[in-house]
């Protein structure tokens, strides 16, 4: 199966009918990381990460740890808060 976001020169390209819904999909982009996913209701839902220390780290992981990386940098950013 093809990966459901292509990246060229001239952008990002979404396929979202062979998306499946709720899962994570993410690409680099002008370094910045593109999240996209399907609802379950089959809207889009995309988001743009500038935050450098996330784009670094994903860029240089492999797809499986992108949620991981996402989640131990929002556990982060809670405790900073507290």
């Amino acid at each position: 199966m093809d990966y459901p976001i292509e990246v060229n020169d001239d952008g990002v390209k979404l396929k979202p009918e062979i998306m499946k819904p709720e899962k994570l999909y993410h690409c680099v982009f002008k370094e910045k990381i593109i999240l996209v996913f399907k609802d379950h209701q089959d809207f889009l839902n995309c988001f743009e990460i500038e935050e450098k220390e996330l784009v670094d780290r994903i860029s240089s992981s492999s797809d499986e740890d992108v949620n991981s990386i996402l989640e131990s940098y929002i556990e982060k950013e809670k405790l900073k808060k507290q």
